[in-house]
Formats: C-alpha cells, sequence, structure tokens
C-alpha cells in the first residue's frame, strides 16, 4: 500500500486524523519539553484543588466511611467555633487593606526615587531592595519576633531609651495584628520596587519633556504621566500583593505560634487549624474554597477598574 506524506496534500483534502498526526509531527518537540511542567502541575496543583472541591461536599473519613453531606460543610465553615472563621475573615481583610495600600505606595515612591539616578546605582538599589524577596520568611518573621519581645525585644530597647514602658507587641491582643501589619509594612515591598522601576524605565522620554516645556512640575510628571503609563505593571502588582496577603500563614505562625485568642486568626491559620489540629476536612477544604472565591472575586474587580491597553 502506497504510503502519503501529510505535508504534501493540500488543506482540503486532509482528513481530521491526518491534520491530527501533521499536528503533533510539528509541535511535538515543544510539548516534550512541556510536559514535566505540565505534569508536575497537574498533580501538585489541579488535581489537589479539584480533590480538594469533591471533599468540601464529603463528611471525609481517611480510612473508609466517607458521606456526602451537600453545603454543610460549608454552613459549618463560617458557624463552627463560635464563627471564628467570620472573625479571620475580618482580621485577613483588615490585614490586606492595610499591607497591599502601604506595599504599593512605599513600592511606586521608591521606585520613582531609584529611577533618576545613574544606571549603576539603579542596579544597586533594586539588588538591594529585592534581597528581602530571597529571604526566607520563616527567617523574617523569626526577625521581627525578636525585635518583638517584650522584655529583651529591640524595640522596647529603644522605647526604654526614652523611658516609655515596654510594649506587649505579640501579647496584647488590641495590637498584636497591628504588630503583624507593621513588620510587613516596614520590609521593604521588593517584587513591587522592581517591577515598577522597569517599567517607569519604559516610558518615553519624550513625553516628559513635553511636559516640562508646558512647565509640568516633578510631581506633576508623576501624576500625569507616569502612573497612567504603567498601569499594567500596578495591576500585576496589585493583585500579586492583594494574593499574598490573603494567604498570610507564616508570618502569623511563627510570630504567634499559639495565637491570641482570635485576635491574629486569619483564613490560613483557620484553614491550618481545622485540618492538622481538629482533622475536619470537610470542613477545611470548604474554606479552602470559600478563600478561593474572594481572591477570584477581588481578581476580577481588580482586572476591571486597573485594566490599560496602553504599555510600554
Amino acid at each position: 500500500m502506497a504510503q502519503f506524506d501529510v505535508g504534501k496534500i493540500p488543506v482540503r483534502q486532509v482528513s481530521t486524523g491526518q491534520r491530527i498526526v501533521l499536528f503533533f509531527r510539528k509541535n511535538s518537540w515543544g510539548y516534550a519539553f512541556v510536559l514535566p511542567s505540565m505534569l508536575t502541575f497537574a498533580i501538585f496543583t489541579f488535581f489537589p484543588v479539584i480533590w480538594s472541591f469533591i471533599i468540601s461536599f464529603q463528611d471525609f473519613r481517611p480510612r473508609g466511611g466517607t458521606t456526602w453531606n451537600g453545603f454543610d460543610n460549608y454552613v459549618k465553615a463560617f458557624t463552627t467555633q463560635n464563627n471564628v472563621f467570620v472573625t479571620a475573615l475580618k482580621n485577613t481583610a483588615y490585614y490586606a487593606i492595610l499591607t497591599v495600600t502601604a506595599n504599593i505606595l512605599i513600592a511606586l515612591i521608591l521606585a520613582s526615587l531609584i529611577q533618576p539616578l545613574n544606571k549603576y546605582a539603579q542596579t544597586f538599589f533594586r539588588a538591594a531592595y529585592y534581597l528581602p524577596a530571597v529571604t526566607s520568611a520563616v527567617i523574617i518573621a523569626v526577625i521581627w519576633r525578636w525585635m518583638f519581645n517584650t522584655q529583651w525585644g529591640f524595640l522596647n530597647y529603644l522605647l526604654s531609651l526614652f523611658g516609655a514602658d515596654a510594649v506587649r507587641w505579640l501579647s496584647d491582643p488590641d495590637i498584636a495584628l497591628n504588630s503583624i501589619v507593621l513588620s510587613t509594612v516596614f520590609t521593604a515591598p521588593a517584587t513591587g520596587v522592581v517591577l515598577f522601576s522597569a517599567a517607569m524605565g519604559s516610558v518615553p522620554k519624550d513625553l516628559y519633556e513635553a511636559a516640562e516645556l508646558e512647565g509640568a512640575g516633578p510631581v506633576r510628571k508623576w501624576w500625569s504621566i507616569t502612573l497612567p503609563l504603567i498601569k499594567s505593571t500596578t495591576l500585576y502588582v496589585v493583585v500579586l500583593y492583594t494574593i499574598a496577603s490573603f494567604e498570610v500563614f507564616e508570618k502569623v505562625y511563627v510570630m504567634v505560634p499559639s495565637g491570641v485568642g482570635d485576635s491574629t486568626q486569619t483564613i490560613v491559620t483557620q484553614i491550618y487549624q481545622m485540618l492538622y489540629s481538629n482533622l475536619n476536612y470537610g470542613v477545611a477544604s470548604a474554606q479552602a474554597i470559600v478563600l478561593f472565591l474572594i481572591i477570584a472575586t477581588i481578581s476580577v474587580f481588580q482586572f476591571k477598574f486597573l485594566r490599560s491597553d496602553v504599555e510600554y
């Protein structure tokens, strides 16, 4: 039987099966290279998410006896343990609003101050500000826990120099969460500084020169030219920091491992306790799905209001 060459057959005469053969013949090496990443994503991300969604509708028992209970886990997620999950939602929202706003403003200001410098100075400061990003979050949390220590912490030492009393930074329910927020705000927003700095460097210089001819000052140029033209980068950074703030866990777990009542309870710490302390897999999965829906909803609104078709 004569063999055919798919590559030489006119497109209109190629069957569906032959088109599939032609497609894989052209793209087989590309798929071979991305296959390890696709398998890793499927095994460690996609399938666990799907399995968690299924468990959220079950009274899951690892050793058998699993039963379906519909939306009961979602009801229990908000009502169990004296509505602690509702408190965790409020604490996380409070943490997210303060930290995301502060990080975006600080990153914009630092990137704007770096931009007028020469390229060597810019490289130095970008590397210096990016250093916290390559440092373990646990190490940073341990350092802040030491600084907040009531008896021999650095912050209380500074207060003692002025005759002030020691502050229970991480043991007072009224200020514990604010202390965690403070530690995040005072840690340089490394990713934001680097991304904003790169985005500002790509803005055409002609626009600034034209604005100067019209009498615009530095603040006016920053507000009317820089900010609008880096809107795409701002959207990315805002979404990135929002997701990170709603998933905060390491810092809270390290700085206040036993918690300060419910004052430092966040969504992820509540999920952790529900799963590993209470072994309630169904409710923990339901809370994780709720967190996913919250982040997805907020991201949709962020894309709607910050999306821009202009990019340099």
